[in-house]
C-alpha cells in the first residue's frame, strides 16, 4: 500500500504478511515472490517463515510460471522500450551535474502478419526483478516472472490516422510494469500507452545494465512524477513529428516514428502516480483526459486549480469518503467526471498484483485470508476485468469519441462490484 505523506518519500504501513515474510516462504519453497509488491527496502526482517506445503509445478518438478491476463482487442501487441534523458533537470539524487534520465516503453498495436516473429517481453527485465528480489535478500529463480503480450520491436499497426496516447505513472516505490494488465489492453484496442520508471522511486534498469532502486536521497514528490509526464509529454510530439527521443539512437519499430497522435493524450497513474496525473493536467492543457486508480491526490501544496478536462476516478481505499484530499480534488473537476469504486477492492487491488499475488500465494502456501489481506476479497478474474474494461471505455470516449455501451453512463450489471458516486 503506498502511504506517501504529501510530498515526501513513503514509508510502507502493511497488514497481513509483509512482502519481506512472503519472500522468506517463497525461499523455504524454492517458489517465486509476489511480484507486484516493490516497497520501501526498510522493512522489519521477518520471523522463521512455518513449514507450508510444497508448491505446486507442472508434472516436471517445477512451478509453473506466472501468468497475466491476457489483452482481448483484434490487435497483437508490441512494445519497445526508450531511454530518455531530460537536459531542463538536474537529478538531485545522482551524481553531482547529472540530468534526470528516465526509462520507458512505448506499447501498441502490432501489425498482425508480423507480430508473431519477434518474441514476447518479459514483464520486467531481468535485472530490474533480480533487484526486487535482492532488496529483501532473497536470491529467488526468474524463470517464473511472467511474459507479456508485447512482441518486442515488432511493427505498428498503422490503419491510416495516427495512435491516440495515453500515459502512464507508477506509484510510489513500484515500477512501470505494475499495470501490464491494463496497458496491453488498451494497446490490443488501438491506442498507445507509454509507460516510464520514475528514476529513484522504485526500481528500473537502464540498457547497460544499470539497476537504480528506490536509493533517493532527495525524496521523489508527486510534482517530481508529474514533471516526469510532462518530459514524457513531449516526448511523445517527437515521435508524432519523427523524431526518435532515445538518447542511445536505438532504431525503433517500423511505423512508431510519426505514428502516434500528440492531439489526443491522455494518462493515468496508480497511488502517487495517480496525484501526479492530476498535477499534470494542471500544468498541460494538452492532456486531454486522465485516470487515476486509488490515487491519495495528496501533495503539498494541494490541488485546487481547477481542471476542465475529462476525468475518472477508480478508487478502493482513498476515496471521498475517507479522504479531504480526493474530496477537495472531486470538487475542482469542471468537465466531465466520474466517481466509481469497486467493492472489496484494496489499494493493491489495482495493477497486475490482482492476478500475480494469488498465483503466488497459492504456490508459497499462503491461506486465503492472507491473500486477500494483499489484494482484497474482489475475485482477482473479475478485478483484472474491471481493469481492462473501464480505463478503455474512458479513453475511447474521451480521446476517440466513441461511446462503447453505457459502462460509464450509470451501475452496469455487467460489473455489479463497481458502485458509482454521483
Amino acid at each position: 500500500m503506498d502511504t506517501t505523506p504529501m510530498d515526501t518519500t513513503p514509508v510502507a504501513h502493511r497488514t497481513g504478511p509483509t512482502r519481506r515474510r512472503m519472500l522468506g516462504t517463497a525461499l523455504a519453497l524454492g517458489a517465486v515472490a509476489p511480484l507486484g509488491l516493490a516497497r520501501a527496502a526498510s522493512a522489519a526482517p521477518a520471523p522463521a517463515p512455518a513449514p507450508a506445503p510444497a508448491p505446486t509445478g507442472t508434472g516436471t518438478g517445477s512451478p509453473a510460471r506466472l501468468t497475466l491476463t491476457a489483452p482481448t482487442g483484434p490487435f497483437p501487441v508490441g512494445m519497445v522500450p526508450l531511454h530518455l534523458r531530460d537536459e531542463s533537470r538536474l537529478d538531485p539524487n545522482a551524481r553531482p551535474g547529472r540530468f534526470r534520465e528516465l526509462m520507458a516503453t512505448v506499447w501498441y498495436p502490432a501489425r498482425t502478419a508480423d507480430a508473431d516473429a519477434y518474441p514476447l517481453a518479459p514483464w520486467m527485465t531481468d535485472g530490474a526483478l533480480k533487484a526486487f528480489l535482492d532488496d529483501v535478500g532473497f536470491p529467488l529463480p526468474l524463470a517464473l516472472a511472467p511474459l507479456t503480450a508485447g512482441h518486442q520491436g515488432a511493427p505498428v499497426h498503422r490503419a491510416g490516422r495516427p495512435l491516440p496516447v495515453v500515459l502512464y505513472s507508477h506509484g510510489a516505490g513500484s515500477h512501470r510494469a505494475d499495470h501490464t494488465i491494463m496497458v496491453q489492453e488498451l494497446a490490443s484496442h488501438g491506442f498507445a500507452v507509454v509507460t516510464v520508471d520514475h528514476t529513484h522511486d522504485g526500481i528500473t534498469e537502464f540498457p547497460d545494465g544499470t539497476v537504480v532502486t528506490r536509493d533517493s536521497v532527495a525524496p521523489v514528490a508527486p510534482r517530481d512524477y508529474a514533471a516526469d509526464l510532462l518530459f514524457l509529454l513531449d516526448r511523445v510530439v517527437d515521435l508524432a513529428n519523427g523524431r526518435n527521443p532515445d538518447v542511445d539512437g536505438r532504431a525503433l519499430p517500423a511505423g512508431l516514428l510519426g505514428g502516434l497522435d500528440a492531439r489526443n493524450i491522455g494518462a493515468a497513474g496508480w497511488s502517487k502516480g495517480g496525484t501526479a496525473v492530476g498535477l499534470a493536467m494542471v500544468a498541460d492543457q494538452r492532456i486531454r483526459a486522465g485516470l487515476t486508480l486509488d490515487g491519495r491526490m495528496e501533495c503539498n501544496p494541494a490541488i485546487t486549480t481547477d481542471i476542465d478536462r475529462p476525468f475518472m476516478m477508480m478508487t478502493a481505499i482513498y476515496n471521498r469518503a475517507t479522504s479531504p484530499y480526493v474530496e477537495t480534488f472531486w470538487g475542482h473537476l469542471r468537465g466531465w467526471r466520474l466517481d466509481v469504486q469497486v467493492t472489496g477492492a484494496v489499494h493493491s487491488s489495482y495493477g497486475d498484483n490482482m492476478t500475480l499475488i494469488p498465483q503466488a500465494g497459492k504456490l508459497l502456501g499462503l491461506t486465503e485470508q492472507q491473500i486477500q489481506s494483499q489484494v482484497g476479497t474482489l475475485d482477482p478474474d473479475r478485478g483484472t476485468l474491471i481493469q481492462q474494461a473501464y480505463p478503455r471505455a474512458f479513453f475511447d470516449l474521451h480521446l476517440r469519441g466513441r461511446h462503447c455501451g453505457k459502462l460509464l453512463d450509470g451501475p452496469s450489471k455487467a460489473f455489479p462490484e463497481v458502485v458509482y458516486h454521483p
